[in-house]
């Protein structure tokens, strides 16, 4: 079940009102059963599988507060080993037999060992992970253990947030299972305006782009480099539209049951520098490795050589998390690269004393913006090419291959259309950035006429100019 569909809006409604009707102690067991019913809504057997994580995650949990000492450390691994075992199989499986493939063809040995013919399962990466803080936080003390089966099972089922995130922590969401939740029209508007402004991005924008990107990288050698770069800079658009779409609406379903999902994505392509864009990309993703991979590494208290190896670490897992494939690893591995060379100038710079002079510049900011959004662009080719090779041919052609006509898509209307699109949503996030909306306008700085003028006419564009899409790019992490 798609958050762009009306199937979704029907249920989401039927949800809403089944909630709020019933007693307080059948709310939890009836959104498990809507949780149970939108994730089979997909390939319902495979419910199975995270029925069986959650029952060895929850016992784990029991046990993990129950003992002390060393058993402790066991049940932790135990949960662990269990998580990231059914990811290995479904998601990595192939991937590590193809590549002992290529290692025992280049010693003359056939590999007879054979692919799983499985399909991932939705959304695996990230409920994986949402259980795994879980087991981790009541292993440190910060989390009691969650002691009814069905509330742990909500927590990592709820449906917003179950198959592409945020991905929560216990002490955001178990707690708020227990409160009792009333039905408010100023927060079903408030939501009613995120959900809005989410199927906007992804119905207007990102579906809309998705028709030109599929096209040029299903084929880029077709292409010259005017093509390859507007493909990878409506890809970059669409991305962002695509998952912030998705985060948006999960925050705003949620919020009008009484929910607080953390925020997601927080205008990343105003970062200034790879550092501040991980703070605003995908931000329970990145905070969750920096918990429990980066920090229990050492983090920065330790020597250079080690938190450099820190570093890369956390962004090559970065890569891998989102796919099976070495173009991810090496996206993963060029935003470490990024990183190390702007900690490198900026430690030049305060060396030198040039950065005080350069920041001094009317325009450094800007600057900074381009250069960030220029990089990420780079290794977004990565992230969407095919393979290795097509990747490369794309980078090395798209900034100098100009020779031959742009592909203007479907029609050269629909790619101007495409364009103005993008304007407006710059425009729209410029006003975010200089706190003039939130999530649309600001209520203490626009006239209340203006706003719902605008609230309306991103209704009227979702309706005269959005794009059926069967798919949200993340589902395949």
């Amino acid at each position: 079940m798609l958050f762009n569909s009306f199937t979704y809006f029907v249920f989401l409604f039927l949800v809403v009102s089944f909630y709020f009707l019933l007693a307080q102690k059948w709310r939890n067991i009836m959104l498990l059963m809507a949780s149970c019913y939108f994730y089979m809504y997909f390939i319902p057997v495979y419910i199975l599988i995270l029925g069986g994580t959650i029952v060895i995650d929850y016992f784990a949990g029991i046990y993990l507060e129950k003992f002390q000492g060393e058993r402790r450390r066991y049940f932790l691994i135990f949960s662990i080993v269990a998580n990231i075992g059914v990811l290995a199989v479904f998601k990595y499986y192939n991937f590590l037999n193809d590549n002992l493939s290529v290692v025992l063809a280049s010693f003359g040995y056939a590999n007879y060992i054979p692919d799983l013919g499985i399909a991932l399962p939705i959304g695996l990466s990230f409920h994986t992970f949402q259980a795994m803080s879980y087991t981790i936080e009541v292993y440190r003390g910060n989390q009691k253990a969650e002691h009814n089966f069905w509330t742990y099972a909500l927590y990592v089922m709820f449906f917003p947030q179950l198959v592409a995130g945020p991905i929560e922590r216990p002490q955001n969401m178990l707690h708020q299972f227990y409160e009792k939740h009333h039905f408010s029209m100023d927060r079903v508007i408030t939501a009613g305006k995120l959900i809005i402004w989410g199927l906007f991005k992804k119905v207007v924008i990102a579906d809309r782009l998705a028709s030109y990107t599929d096209v040029v990288y299903s084929n880029p050698h077709q292409y010259g480099g005017s093509t390859l770069l507007l493909a990878t800079f409506f890809f970059a658009i669409q991305i962002y539209c695509d998952f912030s779409g998705y985060s948006d609406i999960a925050i705003g379903s949620a919020h009008i049951l009484g929910f607080r999902l953390m925020q997601n994505f927080n205008l990343p392509y105003f970062a200034r520098s790879i550092s501040e864009f991980w703070k605003r990309w995908h931000i329970s993703l990145s905070t969750w490795f920096s918990d429990y991979v980066y920090k229990p590494m050492g983090g920065s208290r330790v020597p250079r050589n080690r938190w450099i190896l820190n570093i890369f670490t956390v962004f090559l897992l970065s890569g891998l998390w989102h796919g099976a494939n070495w173009t991810f690893v090496i996206w993963g591995a060029l935003h470490g690269a990024y990183y190390f060379f702007e900690y490198a100038i900026s430690w030049a710079g305060r060396k030198t004393g040039l950065d005080k002079w350069v920041a001094s510049f009317s325009l450094w900011h800007a600057v900074q913006t381009l250069y960030v959004f220029t990089v990420v662009l780079i290794a977004w080719v990565f992230f969407r090419a095919n393979n290795v090779h097509d990747a490369i041919y794309i980078i090395s052609h798209m900034f100098t291959d100009f020779s031959s006509p742009l592909y203007t898509g479907s029609s050269a209307f629909d790619t101007v259309i495409a364009m103005a699109l993008i304007v407006l949503l710059f425009i729209i996030q410029l006003f975010q950035y200089k706190g003039i909306s939130s999530i649309y306008f600001n209520p203490s700085k626009v006239p209340q006429y203006f706003r719902w003028a605008g609230y309306a006419f991103t209704i009227i564009l979702i309706g005269l100019l959005g794009v059926s899409s069967e798919k949200f790019i993340y589902f395949q992490f």
